[in-house]
């Protein structure tokens, strides 16, 4: 530790930190446009600059490293006059619009020139002007108002891993753009936004909807992926108008992905759900909630017990713990043992040994820390960005990271292997034949007939000699038809090199849903139940022709069904078709809830705006619903008492002792892909979303 002094306070720090940090963090303000924390240090705008006793001209706060007995002066007469002349050259071509710029009142660059700015320019020459960059669908450009501080250049190049923006040109004609005209395609590009100290980059879907002090804040989390990433939404006139994000250092630190900030389009759709609706003689009709709560409860007395077994009741995996626990508890005790909230997934076969309940074993920081990772059957990027964000982070620390997959996906980092096969199963057979050589632990008779190449050769040879390894099995392995063996197999590669296996949660409750115990214990998984002849499906926040792996099957089996209640945010003409009870629910921005992320981190939100037109929030609903059935323990009064009615219900599965079958290529089924921006309703009825590259479904 070193001491050094800011404007006469005594600071004590590391040395080699650099002086902008220890000034922030004794609570000194210096000011500053190119530095950001978690980006290099460019030190091109020369806000920062500060006096340092004994060198002879100010010197950038930002790229100047302390040392022992160091004086600086931030305030003093040479410091701000040196913050004065940079200030005055920043806004030599600054177009000045802040009336009409959508920056303002939360602009950087304002801000500071409201304390080192002149009311007079020396300058008299023509500005200069650039035409504005068209890059898709969801950053709005005004290049004219480029400061040149490069913090979107270098977050494209060192959190996105994308060199999608750069600068061409030099001193007065340099430019920020994409140089040839494309889309930005990161799925963390909406980071820019925040980035950006000016508003040369914007909010496409914000731009001109609202003023900064015209809008309420409130906490909430991200409702899609298993990150739980903490966000704010911005609301006016009780209407959502953006989302920004929070930081939280241990989650998402002080980024979220463009499908958290952008799935908010959605609560406003037109295909808003408003009100109750019940089919009576094959024509809708719009009713009380008296009324329609007292008709579904009429059709689950009508099943239960006697039928209770021909009642399905489906999820979505993105409903709260509080949701997906009533309602299990509400279909249980009518008799209804068929719940399910796996909607994507082909292969049960691993039910019988006990439910795999899908988990990260490591913190999301420590992921950052390990030396080897071998994803299976994962496109990491698209499936969960921020997740993706630290195995990246891992690999820049030195890790070795390879793949199996079915295609050949294009990474934002390089990967050591990527074995691309369809049929996972054999590719990981080969590794595992090859870690039970290199490891002596050939023990199992059919590994026998397998023969290991030299790339899997080479993945086993990573592993074994890791020290401090995963395997993380993602979305494409769970949509496949052998996921079981797939299991079983990553299960036996980390067995025999000591290594942690991780079932990756990909979606934001499914953790919380196992720990709700909201599967089928005694009942019909969800394949068996849109197979089967079902006379009655309660859906919880789905679509099923869009959300399950089979969606013409899923649709059949609803227009088949006697009964379907959809408790739904969204009007749909598909379900329109084969419901016959339609109850409007809160999105999670009207309900107040918990998600659990993909480490079990329990986290907790609020209510952020009133539910539009008649809708409920489900839990509610589901407490409503056991009264008017006169089920015992259903008397809550706030979300708080749900939550803590709910126990830890997950199973830990045994699979060492399960065997291992090989299943020929005439098994194997097309490669089963997802957009991420078709993941769910929310993401289905973003406009901003749905017009760019990624939301174009690919299947194979």
């Amino acid at each position: 530790m070193v001491k050094i002094e800011i404007n006469g306070q005594m600071v004590e720090a590391h040395e080699g930190d650099m002086l902008i940090d220890v000034a922030d963090d004794a609570q000194i303000s210096i000011p500053r446009f190119c530095y950001h924390k978690k980006l290099s240090i460019a030190a091109n705008c020369r806000m920062c600059l500060v006096e340092v006793e004994g060198a002879p001209k100010a010197l950038p706060a930002c790229a100047t490293p302390v040392t022992d007995g160091m004086k600086v002066h931030t305030k003093s007469e040479k410091a701000v006059a040196a913050q004065k002349s940079v200030m005055e050259f920043l806004l030599i071509n600054h177009p000045l619009d802040c009336p009409i710029c959508d920056q303002g009142g939360e602009c950087e660059l304002q801000d500071v020139a409201m304390e080192y700015g002149d009311d007079v320019s020396q300058y008299s020459e023509a500005k200069r002007i650039l035409g504005d960059k068209n890059i898709g669908s969801l950053i709005h450009t005004d290049m004219t108002r480029c400061i040149h501080c490069t913090r979107c250049v270098r977050f494209g190049q060192e959190i996105g891993g994308m060199m999608e923006l750069g600068a061409t040109g030099r001193s007065e004609w340099m430019e920020i753009g994409t140089y040839i005209e494309k889309s930005v395609t990161s799925e963390l590009s909406g980071n820019m936004i925040d980035l950006c100290p000016v508003g040369a980059l914007t909010s496409k879907p914000f731009r001109y909807s609202a003023r900064p002090w015209e809008l309420k804040s409130h906490k909430t989390i991200a409702p899609h992926d298993s990150i739980g990433s903490n966000i704010i939404l911005h609301s006016k006139n009780n209407i959502v108008k953006r989302v920004v994000p929070d930081d939280n250092e241990s989650v998402n630190e002080v980024w979220i992905s463009d499908r958290d900030r952008f799935s908010y389009e959605a609560l406003n759709s037109d295909d808003r759900l408003l009100h109750p609706m019940i089919k009576e003689k094959g024509q809708w009709k719009q009713v009380d909630w008296e009324t329609a709560l007292a008709y579904a409860a009429k059709k689950l007395k009508d099943y239960s017990h006697a039928d209770a077994s021909k009642v399905g009741v489906l999820a979505s995996p993105n409903a709260t713990l509080e949701e997906l626990y009533l309602l299990q508890k509400l279909a249980r005790a009518v008799g209804v043992e068929n719940l399910d909230h796996r909607l994507r997934q082909a292969d049960f076969s691993l039910d019988k040994a006990g439910f795999v309940a899908p988990k990260l074993n490591h913190s999301l920081k420590d992921v950052e820390s390990l030396d080897n990772i071998l994803l299976v059957g994962s496109y990491l990027r698209k499936e969960i960005p921020l997740l993706n964000h630290r195995v990246r982070n891992a690999h820049l620390n030195g890790a070795v990271v390879s793949a199996v997959n079915p295609i050949d996906f294009e990474f934002n980092f390089k990967l050591n292997q990527q074995l691309v096969s369809e049929n996972l199963v054999n590719e990981l057979a080969g590794i595992a034949k090859a870690v039970a050589d290199l490891t002596g632990k050939n023990d199992q008779a059919w590994l026998k007939s397998v023969e290991a190449t030299e790339a899997q050769t080479q993945v086993a040879k990573s592993l074994v000699d890791a020290k401090n390894a995963s395997i993380m099995v993602g979305q494409i392995a769970q949509m496949d038809k052998h996921y079981a063996e797939i299991v079983k197999l990553a299960n036996l590669i980390a067995d025999m090199t000591s290594i942690q296996l991780n079932i990756l949660p990909i979606t934001a409750n499914e953790v919380g849903a196992h720990m709700t115990g909201f599967i089928p214990k005694n009942g019909l998984n969800v394949s068996d139940m849109v197979s089967g002849n079902m006379k009655a499906f309660i859906n919880l926040g789905i679509e099923p022709e869009k959300d399950l792996q089979d969606g013409s099957l899923a649709l059949k089996a609803m227009q088949e069904a006697e009964c379907v209640i959809n408790l739904t945010a969204f009007d749909t003409e598909a379900q329109r078709e084969y419901a016959d009870i339609l109850l409007p629910i809160s999105t999670f921005a009207e309900t107040a809830g918990t998600f659990v992320n993909a480490c079990g981190v329990k986290q907790s939100f609020k209510m952020a705006v009133e539910p539009q037109g008649d809708a409920k929030p489900a839990w509610k609903i589901f407490r409503v619903l056991g009264n008017m059935l006169e089920l015992d323990g259903f008397e809550y009064t706030h979300a708080n008492q749900v939550m803590a009615d709910v126990a830890d219900e997950t199973q830990s599965v045994d699979l060492s002792t399960s065997t291992i079958e090989l299943p020929a290529d005439a098994d194997l089924i097309g490669t089963q892909l997802i957009s991420m921006y078709q993941v769910d309703a929310l993401v289905r009825r973003s406009p901003s979303l749905q017009a760019t590259p990624d939301a174009q479904v690919v299947t194979n």
